[in-house]
């Protein structure tokens, strides 16, 4: 399935700005920081003054309590407290613990603080206008209990209210930096994030991405160098990761050099879904596509379709035939295609009689809920790529001890993906794109508008169309998906489905336009 991030076309310039670090691989960036000569006081220092800029411009002056934490995190709300003070911002600082016990970096930034420190208490809030959370931030691995919860929940409340506004140091306390859960019962519920070198996974997947309101990242001066020292192996969805690797058509280039997608489709009642995947890939380039349906589908489609092609494929046979007679560069199966023999046998058929890059998508793979294992093994013997585009639910029939044990959606879409050996695309708001061999992006550009009956089947129509383009798997699926959620956006509320094949178009030339 192409192990190789390079080889699929996934290792452009500038692909480490979009690097998703873990609690743990965060540390290790500035250990290896620290071991190239800057101080770890210089990293706090240079923390505390970004989240002090970084709330200065969002904010207008107003009286801050910044609330610091015992560890680190503390540490930066220590030195931004100082340097809003010296804006002439009105500030207050309250601590959880004893500052007696402070460590390290943190206690020598804590002594350079020379106004009063408060114990941490939900009275602390009385007065403040905005209140900094520098508490915990993305090493956090238990749950808020106690004072620290009591304050968090009444800092929550009184945001509701108005009262206050919420500027979050490197992640919303309570929110776990590797999944984006909230540890426990209670979070911080942020206005504007401001976190360090690299964002966290915790910063764009669900719930996370919302405690975290806006985020933004700062530069503290850890070099970039020191990601060739980490295998890091999550990103966050964005043309730098793909842009390259889309296809391009030359001067000279006819249509069957553009790729001839085959689409099958269901039943005369059930023939809307497969459309939407056929007019988005023609729309996204695909030189020809066909829709391959029962015989009394066919006059159905003929109705409402021009420029795609119509083929009967009822059964294996019909496919083989189809695909020898069209020259097929690429097939999707599954959208309405109905939970039924035929739709089993044309996927399997797909998989084992055929050499061609495939797209499974709805039907095509709750069908095999019953033995999702014959679904695996079929994939896992062939050597063309097979991308799986299920929604939670269809997720949960198909790996059902993922969905209820993974703690984290990134964790189930890269277990999913080695299991299958297929690229898995784990769709909804916080759609996570996974590899076989452990790289997974994360899409955070999809508008809440997309959530419409359809706007699933044209995602997987654009997938199927980049590959039948020539483009490796996990780029195809990476570009789609971006491309889809820029769609949406531009279009905005009153999207239906029938509106994202054009979009899509546009969507790639504007970005043909600005390269």
């Amino acid at each position: 399935m192409g192990n190789d991030m390079a080889r699929q076309g996934f290792s452009p310039p500038g692909r480490d700005t979009c690097a998703l670090l873990g609690p743990r691989q965060m540390a290790a960036a500035d250990a290896a920081a620290m071991a190239g000569g800057m101080a770890g006081t210089t990293l706090m220092e240079n923390a505390g003054w970004a989240l002090a800029n970084a709330v200065a411009a969002r904010f207008r002056p107003c009286r801050v309590l910044v609330a610091c934490g015992p560890g680190n995190n503390g540490g930066d709300g220590f030195v931004a407290a100082r340097y809003l003070e010296r804006r002439g911002w009105p500030v207050r600082l309250a601590l959880l613990g004893d500052s007696s016990r402070l460590k390290g970096d943190a206690a020598q930034a804590a002594s350079r603080w020379h106004g009063a420190v408060d114990s941490l208490r939900p009275d602390s809030l009385d007065g403040a206008e905005l209140v900094i959370d520098a508490l915990f931030g993305a090493g956090l691995s238990r749950p808020l209990e106690g004072d620290v919860r009591a304050f968090v929940e009444a800092l929550n409340a009184r945001r509701e209210a108005g009262a206050v506004q919420v500027a979050a140091a490197d992640l919303p306390s309570g929110v776990d930096g590797e999944s984006g859960r909230i540890l426990g019962e209670a979070a911080v519920q942020a206005d504007l994030t401001v976190t360090f070198f690299r964002k966290k996974p915790g910063h764009v997947l669900y719930p996370g991405r919302r405690m975290c309101g806006h985020t933004q990242v700062a530069d503290i001066g850890i070099p970039a160098e020191v990601l060739s020292e980490l295998e890091i192996a999550a990103f966050e969805n964005a043309p730098v990761l793909w842009r390259d690797a889309l296809p391009r058509p030359g001067a000279q280039t006819h249509k069957y050099r553009r790729g001839h997608l085959l689409v099958i489709t269901g039943s005369a009642s059930h023939t809307g879904a497969a459309r939407l995947a056929a007019r988005a890939g023609l729309r996204l380039g695909a030189g020809l596509v066909t829709l391959g349906s029962p015989p009394g589908a066919i006059l159905v489609n003929a109705a409402h379709e021009t420029a795609i092609m119509l083929a009967r494929v009822e059964t294996a046979a019909h496919l083989q035939e189809e695909i020898a007679h069209r020259r097929i560069f690429a097939m999707l199966i599954g959208p309405a295609c109905g939970l039924t023999a035929r739709t089993r046998e044309l996927t399997l058929a797909a998989l084992t009689g055929t050499g061609l890059p495939l797209v499974l998508d709805a039907d095509a793979l709750s069908v095999f809920q019953d033995n999702p294992d014959a679904l695996f093994a079929a994939i896992a013997a062939r050597d063309a790529p097979v991308v799986l585009t299920p929604h939670g639910g269809e997720f949960a029939r198909l790996f059902p001890d993922l969905d209820r044990t993974c703690a984290s959606k990134l964790k189930c879409a890269r277990a999913a993906a080695r299991r299958s050996a297929a690229i898995v695309v784990l769709k909804g708001a916080d759609t996570v794109i996974a590899a076989p061999d452990g790289k997974a992006v994360v899409n955070t550009n999809a508008p809440p508008w997309l959530a419409t009956a359809g706007s699933g089947d044209v995602l997987a129509g654009a997938v199927a169309s980049l590959l039948a383009q020539g483009m490796a798997a996990l780029p195809a699926a990476c570009a789609a998906v971006w491309l889809h959620g820029a769609a949406a956006s531009a279009h905005g509320p009153g999207l239906t489905a029938e509106d994202l094949p054009h979009g899509l178009a546009q969507a790639c030339s504007r970005m043909a336009d600005s390269s």
